[in-house]
């Protein structure tokens, strides 16, 4: 398999919001695994409750355990906030939680922020929805490039957002927000459920693929690999056909998970590395 290796795995804190930040990393440890993707969550680091010292403890709790922080990714589909709401106060508001974030970003030492595009309202006018997705990312990816910080978009189910739900609406945002600091990021349940590969994805945007949400489903779900139905090792392939130099980011979601987290997180590292191994 070309140009793909364990290296490029990063396992994320998605399944553990029932356990201290500290046993998520201290697992992740004992698993060696080198890289790591950051839920922004309560209690482990929500931006609207974080001191500038909370930050610096969480950044200096994973480099205690040799760990890499790949990506912080803000919840942002539970909470609300919405940076395409109709709602003047609460797209403003929401704006103003990502420009947080990337201050979070710096405080972390990580180079990449995750965002999605928010919703409207079932019935509107979808160009004004869209209109105000992209002023919106615009102002964020502006912000997160006068500091440094790289933002990955990534399209959504429509059972959370009508915006973005396939591989050419991504494309076409970016094309509209047109700043070279966001790149393209691919969830693989979203990308199953519109019908799409992840060939789609390296095809239509190459090296601007920059993260994955690499998760097994059925064909939704976020489940480790070997619990859904989805031909996972096809799509390992076609990453590495497709020249991907990102991580492959375990975003396990599934309530199944909450109260034994470290098992699914074993089971998909197995799963990936005997695949790369073959």
């Amino acid at each position: 398999m070309p140009r793909l290796d364990a290296s490029q795995i990063s396992a994320s804190n998605f399944s553990y919001l029932r356990f201290p930040l500290e046993r998520w990393l201290d697992d992740m440890a004992e698993l060696e695994v080198q890289n790591v993707e950051l839920w922004g969550v309560s209690p482990h680091l929500y931006v609207e409750d974080a001191r500038p010292a909370d930050v610096e403890r969480v950044r200096a709790a994973i480099a205690a355990r040799g760990l890499n922080l790949t990506c912080f990714t803000p919840e942002q589909v539970m909470y609300p906030i919405n940076i395409a709401a109709r709602e003047d106060r609460i797209r403003e508001r929401s704006v103003e939680y990502f420009f947080k974030c990337v201050e979070a970003c710096n405080g972390l030492e990580c180079p990449k922020l995750f965002l999605t595009p928010g919703w409207g309202y079932v019935g509107e006018d979808q160009d004004e929805i869209w209109k105000r997705s992209a002023d919106s990312l615009r102002r964020i990816v502006e912000r997160a490039a006068e500091h440094g910080v790289t933002a990955v978009l990534e399209a959504l189910q429509p059972v959370e957002s009508h915006v973005i739900n396939s591989s050419a609406q991504l494309c076409r945002m970016l094309d509209e927000v047109g700043h070279p600091g966001m790149k393209a990021a691919v969830d693989v349940p979203a990308m199953a459920v519109a019908g799409e590969t992840v060939a789609d994805y390296t095809r239509a945007f190459g090296a601007d693929l920059a993260h994955a949400h690499f998760v097994d489903g059925a064909p939704d779900g976020h489940l480790a690999w070997g619990d859904g139905e989805l031909p996972m090792e096809r799509y390992l392939q076609e990453f590495a056909e497709g020249d991907f130099t990102g991580y492959l980011s375990f975003e396990l979601i599934a309530s199944r998970y909450w109260l034994d987290p470290l098992p699914p997180v074993r089971q998909s590292i197995e799963r990936i590395k005997a695949a790369l191994a073959a």
